[in-house]
C-alpha cells in the first residue's frame, strides 16, 4: 500500500476518536491524529538515532527518535510502538517497551498526540531503507550540544520530544540507567 492511502483516526482535543482520514488529507488539513515515539538506549546510556530517509514525507533525511510513526485508525497506541519497532528497526520484542510521557497534539508535534515509550536494547537493528538512512548511537550530553549548535539537522518533533524527555530526567533526578531497568533481549 502506498503512505499516502494509509488511514489515520482523527481525534479531538481530548485525543477522542472522531473520524478517519487518509494519510494526505491528515497532513494537508493539519488534523490531530495519534503517533508513538520510542526512545531506545544501551548499557553505556546512548540514546540511538536514525536519520530519516530522502524518500519520507515528513521531515525527509533528518535526525529523529530511535523509532516513531503514527498510529493506524483502530490501532491502539502500544500496538503501534511495537509494530514500528519491527517495521523501522526489525525487532520483534518479548514485552512492551515503557510508556514514558505523553506530549498532547500541538504544532511542536506536528498536531500529533504522542506517547513516548524507552526501552534498553544493545542492538544491532535491521533498518529498514524505505524508512532509515542510517542510525547512529548518541551520549545525551552530545545530543543535546548537536541540537543546541545544528538544530535544522532534527525533526521538530524529536527536538520537542528530546527536550521534554531531558527536563523529565532533571526535574525527577531520574538517569538514563533509570528509565532503563526493563532490559529487552535482543530478537528470538
Amino acid at each position: 500500500m502506498n503512505t499516502t492511502d494509509e488511514f489515520f483516526d482523527i481525534v479531538n482535543n481530548r485525543d477522542e476518536v472522531v473520524g478517519r482520514a487518509t494519510r494526505r488529507e491528515v497532513h494537508a488539513r493539519k488534523l490531530l491524529h495519534r503517533a508513538v515515539h520510542i526512545l531506545i538506549f544501551d548499557s553505556a546510556g546512548r540514546v540511538f538515532l536514525q536519520k530519516r530517509s530522502m524518500a519520507k514525507d515528513m521531515a525527509p533525511g533528518l535526525w529523529d527518535s530511535s523509532c516513531s510513526g503514527h498510529v493506524d485508525s483502530g490501532e491502539s497506541y502500544d500496538h503501534a510502538a511495537v509494530r514500528e519497532l519491527g517495521e523501522e528497526l526489525g525487532l520483534k520484542l518479548s514485552v512492551m517497551p515503557k510508556r514514558w510521557f505523553s506530549e498532547e497534539a500541538t504544532v511542536n508535534t506536528g498536531w500529533e498526540f504522542v506517547w513516548v515509550y524507552h526501552l534498553k536494547h544493545e542492538g544491532p537493528f535491521v533498518l529498514n531503507a524505505d524508512e532509515i538512512e542510517r542510525g547512529e548511537w548518541s551520549l545525551p550530553a552530545d545530543l543535546n550540544q548537536r541540537l543546541d549548535d545544528h538544530p535544522e539537522e532534527y525533526a521538530p518533533a524529536f527536538q520537542h520530544i528530546w527536550r521534554r524527555a531531558m527536563k523529565s530526567m532533571v526535574d525527577t533526578t531520574t538517569t538514563v540507567a533509570d528509565i532503563c531497568t526493563r532490559p529487552i533481549a535482543p530478537n528470538e
